[in-house]
């Protein structure tokens, strides 16, 4: 994926990870690694870290997915929006207040940090997203985003796509 896994401050990069394609025809080894990162259905999204075994299970669904470095405010976006709690409870600022952030703002600055864990919240580590506005690239779901389809790895663009998907 990239070469220089850490960003100037010598922290791991986090990486969001898109589904794009749904599940008929997938052999069987793709849809357990799918099953891995919890991406069971179109348009759903999680954040990893970007290590050497996380690389590995998305470079082999990378005919299904699209991913690419979060940057902070697009996080924040998304669990504002899109966060949500056990019983499908929206995440709020009330909830974030009990916990120790205080909100979500300084959750998703230490998120991005490594300093904090999803599951230390009770967050749900999947994010439930729409279908873009405007749609995917020009040339559908089966391409590369490299040639102008909506696959695989492009780098700080995927801001830009889930923004359209919040």
């Amino acid at each position: 994926m990239v070469k220089n896994k850490e960003d100037k401050k010598g922290l791991k990069k986090k990486i969001a990870v898109v589904r794009v394609r749904g599940r008929i025809h997938i052999r069987e080894d793709i849809k357990s690694t799918l099953k891995l990162l919890n991406l069971n259905r179109i348009n759903h999204c999680v954040i990893i870290e970007d290590t050497p075994q996380n690389s590995g299970m998305v470079n082999k669904v990378k005919d299904y997915v699209t991913w690419g470095e979060i940057d902070v405010e697009t996080l924040t976006k998304m669990l504002e929006k899109r966060g949500r709690l056990p019983g499908n409870r929206r995440l709020d600022e009330g909830y974030m207040k009990k916990t120790a952030y205080k909100s979500i703002k300084k959750f998703a600055d230490d998120f991005m940090e490594s300093n904090a864990d999803i599951k230390s919240t009770d967050i749900k580590p999947v994010f439930r997203l729409r279908p873009p506005k405007k749609g995917y690239e020009r040339s559908g779901v089966k391409k590369p985003f490299s040639v102008g389809g909506a696959l695989g790895y492009r780098r700080e663009e995927i801001n830009n796509l889930l923004k359209r998907m919040i």
